[in-house]
């Protein structure tokens, strides 16, 4: 009798989680993807990303002053207050030329909008539209692996799915003549999401149904992907006019329009991420489908109790995260390079997962911190002009990802009681559950 209670007991929790999580998404429905992502990030968890990026730059300008080599000379003079001027100064001057960098030089924009000179005014806005574009596939990566955490998955493998998104529209791209660009576009991006999708199908599969370890197995896809694009671009990919490992350039009617004159590189594929980022939401919160994903992520137990189809619904999260980071390498491709060669990807795949975590796993947290990520990128090339090593940015990013990983680091620097329950986790199922 006693067994027979306690099984009742776990059915009827396992009825109200269901229950409890069906009313959630009565009330998600209702409500819009920026009320939700401000629900999200309320009560206190805000200022967590918030003080973690202050404290990343904070923690960059240190380590810009103790690499200055001209303050350790004034030190060494006897002159340590001049030796921390120098210090300061180096802080300053490396932070205005992240700043004009990214964002572009406020006199000069307002000099360019006095002149009306549009030569003038596409150079003054160049440097935030060029953070824009670095900002674009950030997005799509980012959504792949937010997507993979709210369904419980840990996708690794981005940048391998990133290369094969990028190995199919490149050659659709370049092998597919005479065809308009109203079509042409949407079969090279289409065919970079469905290569992504089968990299991420793999691994989701073998999962699902044979209980392997999805890090595990997106990591080894990832070398797969790797050594398989070197394969392609040194034999069947490679330009017959060129003795660098290359691919041909795509067809001008795959290429991603752009909206000024060269060098100004800003095209549709920004806006095309944005669409998708909207998508995802959509998909995540708005739809059964969605629901049933998040809620198998959220409790497997309760799922597979409530009916759901846990194999499938793994496979499919894998799949659209695989897609999702394929249309990364299609961007890439026909909007920024128009050609594919080694290792075109700066490790857009690997740094979404930062993205992810800063963005609280929300559509629209990963659009902003991917334009961080983005303008902290696109800045670091001033910064290198002005001797700054670039290395610096990967510091800070570095930063950024630890306090927001550890969440207690922030909470004891800066006193803040913790909020009741603690800190959500990113799973809340374990990692190789089925």
């Amino acid at each position: 009798m006693t067994a027979k209670k306690e099984s009742n007991k776990s059915k009827n929790k396992d009825k109200a989680k269901v229950k409890a999580k069906a009313q959630d998404q009565e009330q998600i429905e209702k409500k819009s993807g920026l009320a939700i992502f401000i629900e999200e990030v309320s009560g206190g968890s805000l200022k967590i990303p918030v003080l973690a990026i202050f404290t990343g730059l904070l923690a960059g300008g240190v380590i810009v002053a103790i690499t200055t080599v001209e303050m350790y000379q004034a030190f060494g003079q006897g002159s340590i207050i001049e030796g921390l001027g120098i210090g300061w100064r180096a802080i300053v001057d490396s932070y205005i030329s992240l700043f004009t960098g990214a964002i572009g030089d406020p006199p000069k924009i307002i000099e360019a909008l006095s002149s009306g000179d549009d030569v003038l005014i596409r150079k003054a806005f160049n440097p935030i539209l060029e953070s824009l574009v670095l900002s674009t596939p950030y997005i799509f990566a980012g959504l792949a692996v937010a997507l993979g955490f709210r369904t419980g998955l840990f996708n690794i493998g981005a940048e391998g799915q990133l290369f094969i998104g990028a190995i199919v529209s490149v050659w659709i791209g370049f092998s597919f003549k005479g065809l308009p660009s109203y079509i042409h576009i949407p079969m090279a991006m289409l065919g970079g999401a469905l290569g992504g999708a089968a990299w991420g199908f793999i691994p989701g599969i073998l999962k699902a149904k044979f209980g392997a370890h999805e890090v595990i197995n997106t990591i080894m896809m990832n070398y797969i992907a790797f050594r398989l694009s070197e394969y392609l671009l040194r034999g069947p990919l490679m330009r017959p006019d060129s003795f660098n490992p290359i691919s041909p350039f795509v067809e001008k009617s795959a290429e991603l329009p752009r909206f000024f004159e060269d060098p100004i590189r800003f095209h549709l594929g920004f806006f095309i991420a944005l669409g998708v980022a909207w998508l995802v939401y959509w998909f995540m919160f708005k739809t059964k489908w969605g629901f049933d994903l998040r809620t198998v992520g959220a409790n497997p137990n309760a799922a597979r109790y409530a009916g759901m189809n846990i194999v499938r619904s793994t496979i499919v999260a894998m799949s659209l995260s695989g897609a999702l980071a394929g249309l990364a390498g299609a961007n890439e491709v026909l909007g920024v390079n128009h050609n594919l060669a080694l290792a075109f990807s700066s490790g857009y795949g690997f740094d979404a997962i930062a993205l992810a975590l800063l963005g609280k796993s929300h559509p629209m947290g990963v659009v902003l911190a991917s334009i961080l990520f983005g303008t902290l990128r696109n800045g670091a090339i001033k910064m290198q002009i002005a001797g700054i090593p670039v290395d610096i940015i990967t510091i800070i990013q570095s930063f950024v990802i630890v306090f927001i990983a550890a969440p207690a680091i922030i909470r004891t620097m800066y006193r803040m009681k913790e909020k009741e329950g603690g800190d959500e986790p990113v799973f809340l199922s374990k990692w190789g559950g089925n």
